[in-house]
């Protein structure tokens, strides 16, 4: 279950995260305490986000179907790749951090109005999506080195994806993971800490701390991509379920830490399995059992 705690102690600090508290009570869409957004307003919230996210899988798979899924970046030059991998991030990212995004926005337009408030919002989606774009040339350069080793060596693609899936695997049962997941599963608890922001860089501040926790929370899922392949709209769908559960469900750090598991699993089956690495399979030779 979701919390947040207060300090017990009498001092300046509990009154000040006690203020901050109250301020987002009111405008808080998820929690332990449940609806703690009017129902009518939380419907429109979440109509907004399947506005976006919807037309992002459309294009997402449209694009993915035109492309097909092979070894590395597919021949895709940077520029390109990141406008799809933000795009991909949009369609599976959004609906598990709705919560703290729609706190915020709304918040926004408590303090804000006009010009004032869309720059404001602006700079808080910007600087979530710039960790992510951040994260995207991360991927690009292992797409295109594993890409290149496996034109050079098409038998390495079977190790490379164990590799993949046991790093994968690890990282959900670490302590990172642990930390992040925690973050992202207390909306309230850290929008009362962004409360305490200040400065004309605020909104994109809170932007950019929470798109790394959110990356932080994500990453070793992401590294899966490399072998079930980027462009596969199947493990893509599987992966924002995955993603939308751990963040959102009450047992979420006890299914992060069972795919971690299953992870593991299909790393010591890899190498003999060539149906779990069609990422990495473009001239690798089949193996016969």
């Amino acid at each position: 279950m979701l919390s947040w705690k207060e300090p017990q102690e009498n001092t300046p600090m509990r009154h000040s995260r006690s203020s901050a508290l109250v301020a987002f009570r009111s405008v808080a869409p998820t929690g332990t305490g449940g609806g703690l957004l009017p129902t009518r307003d939380l419907a429109a919230a979440w109509f907004l986000v399947v506005l976006i996210a919807v037309p992002a899988w459309v294009l997402t798979i449209g694009q993915a179907r035109g492309m097909g899924v092979e070894p590395g970046t597919m021949g895709m030059a940077l520029p390109l790749f990141l406008v799809l991998w933000v795009t991909m991030m949009a369609a599976m990212m959004l609906p598990s951090m709705a919560p703290v995004a729609i706190t915020w926005v709304r918040g926004i337009g408590r303090q804000s109005s006009g010009w004032a408030r869309t720059a404001r919002t602006v700079e808080f989606v910007a600087g979530y999506l710039l960790v992510w774009t951040a994260f995207g040339l991360l991927v690009y350069a292992a797409l295109a080195l594993t890409g290149s080793l496996v034109d050079d060596h098409p038998t390495a693609g079977r190790w490379i994806g164990s590799v993949a899936f046991l790093l994968a695997g690890l990282y959900q049962l670490g302590p990172l993971k642990s930390v992040c997941l925690r973050h992202c599963r207390d909306p309230l608890g850290h929008l009362v800490h962004y409360s305490g922001f200040r400065g004309p860089a605020r909104d994109l501040r809170v932007g950019l701390h929470h798109g790394a926790y959110c990356v932080g929370c994500c990453a070793g899922l992401m590294v899966v991509l490399v072998p079930l392949g980027v462009m596969n709209v199947a493990a893509m769908a599987g992966l924002a379920v995955v993603i939308f559960v751990e963040k959102l469900w009450s047992r979420g750090p006890l299914l992060a830490r069972a795919v971690g598991v299953v992870f593991v699993v299909l790393a010591v089956l890899a190498p003999f399995q060539d149906w779990l690495l069609p990422g990495l399979q473009d001239s690798m030779p089949s193996m016969n059992m």
